[in-house]
Parts: C-alpha cells; sequence; structure tokens
C-alpha cells in the first residue's frame, strides 16, 4: 500500500493540470490513468479538430503552439505528452480505478494494479466513458458503434449516423468524403446549434445537394444486420444498411461517483454536489476537476474554462 498526499484519478488535461499544481505545491501526489495519457483524447477520431483555439486548451501558461487557430488531435497528444514527460509528473498509467473509500481521515483508492491511501482525492474522470445508448433491438450487433475513427473504414459502404452534434457531423462529413454512402438520422427538427461554425453549413449544403440523405424528426427504432427500420414523420421506413454509428453523447461514470458517496441532483441533469469556489464535493477531501462537474451537461465545461478547477482545489488542500 502506497501512501500519499494526494490521489488524481483521471491523466487527461485537468488531471494533469492538477497534478502540475500539486508539484508546484510540495504534495506527494499521484495520477492514476486507466489508459494512455490523455486517454479520452487519444480515443478521438483521428482528423478532429478542437473547436477552442490552442490558447485556450493550454494549462499552466504552457504555450500550445498549433499550424492553425485551432488545433488538431494530434498537435494536443504531443503537447499534452510533452508537458507530463518535461515537468517528470508522476503519473501511472494503463492503470484503472476499481474504488474510493473513505474511513475517519484517510482514503483508499484500489486500482487494477495497487491500492493507495491518501488524506485528499481528485476525480478528473471526465464523461467520454460511457456512450448514450439509443436502445433498440440490434444496438448489441458488431456493425455498430458508439465510437467514430477512421473514415477510411467506411469506404463504399452504406453508413447510416444517429445524431446532431460535433462528433456526428463530422463524422457524417469525413465518411462521405471517403466515398460512404451516408445517412443522418437526427431526432430534432435541424443540425444542432452547437456544431462548429465552420462546418455546420457544410453539412447543411451537403444536405440540401443531396450529397447525404438526412432524415430529421426521426428515430432509429430498430437495426438489423442488413437494413434498418426508422421512423419518420410520413412513417416507419426501411434502409438498407452495412454500418451505423451512434454518436448521441456520453455521460459521466455515475455509478462511480456515488459509490464514492457524491450526492447528486434528483434530475435529470445529475448534477454532483461540490462547492463551485473550492471545488470540494459533499465528502470532505475529495474533489471534482473538469467536465465531470457538468453531470448530463456535457456541453457546460470544457478544456477551457475548466483548467482553473486546479489551482482552486489546490489552494483549498494548501490552507486546509
Amino acid at each position: 500500500m502506497q501512501q500519499y498526499d494526494l490521489v488524481i484519478i483521471g491523466g487527461g488535461p485537468i488531471g494533469i493540470a492538477c497534478g502540475l499544481e500539486a508539484k508546484k505545491s510540495g504534495l506527494n501526489y499521484v495520477i492514476l490513468e486507466k489508459g494512455p495519457i490523455v486517454n479520452s483524447l487519444f480515443n478521438y477520431p483521428v482528423n478532429m479538430q478542437f473547436f477552442s483555439s490552442s490558447e485556450k486548451l493550454e494549462i499552466d501558461n504552457i504555450p500550445f503552439i498549433s499550424k492553425e487557430a485551432k488545433p488538431k488531435r494530434d498537435e494536443a497528444l504531443e503537447y499534452y505528452r510533452r508537458i507530463v514527460t518535461n515537468n517528470e509528473l508522476n503519473i501511472k498509467l494503463f492503470e484503472k480505478v476499481e474504488s474510493v473509500i473513505k474511513k475517519e481521515e484517510l482514503f483508499t483508492v484500489t486500482s487494477t494494479k495497487d491500492t493507495y491511501t491518501s488524506s485528499q482525492v481528485i476525480v478528473a474522470t471526465g464523461f467520454y466513458d460511457i456512450p448514450n445508448t439509443i436502445g433498440v433491438t440490434g444496438e448489441e450487433l458488431p456493425k455498430v458503434a458508439h465510437y467514430y475513427n477512421d473514415p477510411h473504414f467506411y469506404a463504399s459502404q452504406k453508413l447510416a449516423v444517429i445524431g446532431a452534434s460535433n462528433s456526428a457531423i463530422d463524422a457524417a462529413l469525413e465518411c462521405y468524403r471517403k466515398g460512404a454512402e451516408v445517412t443522418l438520422i437526427i431526432r430534432g427538427p435541424e443540425v444542432g446549434q452547437r456544431v462548429k461554425y465552420w462546418v455546420r453549413p457544410d453539412i447543411i449544403n451537403r444536405i440540401e445537394e443531396g450529397s447525404i440523405k438526412a432524415y430529421f424528426n426521426s428515430e432509429v427504432t430498430e437495426i438489423r444486420p442488413k437494413e434498418l427500420e426508422v421512423q419518420t414523420p410520413e412513417g416507419k421506413i426501411t434502409l438498407a444498411n452495412d454500418f451505423v454509428l451512434a454518436l448521441t453523447g456520453y455521460k459521466p461514470n455515475f455509478e462511480f461517483l456515488l459509490q464514492m458517496g457524491v450526492t447528486l441532483s434528483n434530475d435529470e441533469k445529475r448534477l454532483p454536489h461540490y462547492n463551485p469556489e473550492t471545488m470540494e464535493t459533499n465528502v470532505n477531501g475529495l474533489f471534482l476537476a473538469g467536465v465531470i462537474c457538468g453531470g448530463m451537461e456535457t456541453h457546460k465545461w470544457f478544456i477551457e474554462n475548466s483548467r482553473v478547477h486546479a489551482k482552486m482545489i489546490m489552494d483549498t488542500i494548501t490552507k486546509q
């Protein structure tokens, strides 16, 4: 059993920012990450471009230089990896935390590889781990994916993309340009208003010219090996189909928060309870940082507006 002042769960940008602040404060800390450095970013689509400009993705005032105003995935991986290695942060990779139990004044953090004790814990695990499923027959088929990686995979295939957010629209456009026959299925009446401003006109034009077929106010009701059943305003239709990308968003691991004793709001937002001035939850010594603070409101927190959490938390810990 290893003993620390602070255990940071999650090695994404905000977890790394917390590690930098802990090191500057002279705390004995460790970052536990279930995958590689910035695991969520690593699992983004290979061609993904951020909505934010590079300076808004910077942590600890370390310059982020990118080729374009809005950096791409590979540039972000390079940036955060170099921060970790150059600052020799104490981070343990491919080590998933399984439980956090508080007894008296100490937390016991058990991972897949070891056990740790600490007086303080920061949870910075984001929300990208658990997809929002659509709950229809056939969703478990191997042709269905909730994560999108490379458009080449779908070339010359009949691809249905479910969703109207940035991830769905990016996938639809990229796959169309690699030769997929793309159909968009959108529950609402239009392409999402939060879609990147330079992308939204592109997808609207592709729909209007007929390059990408879109069904609005529609939902998939069943997925079969070679086709889809879709409920549209004009009635139920059947579409020939090879693959489905159900890009309907993601959610935090609420079960993990509840197991630690964190209170969640009793509504559809499931907002975790924390003090917005200190980021400390209803469990003394347990802090939240980053996008996990938004519960189901996954559009509320980003790197650019949650990177301040690291210093807020460290100021609270050092004062205590």
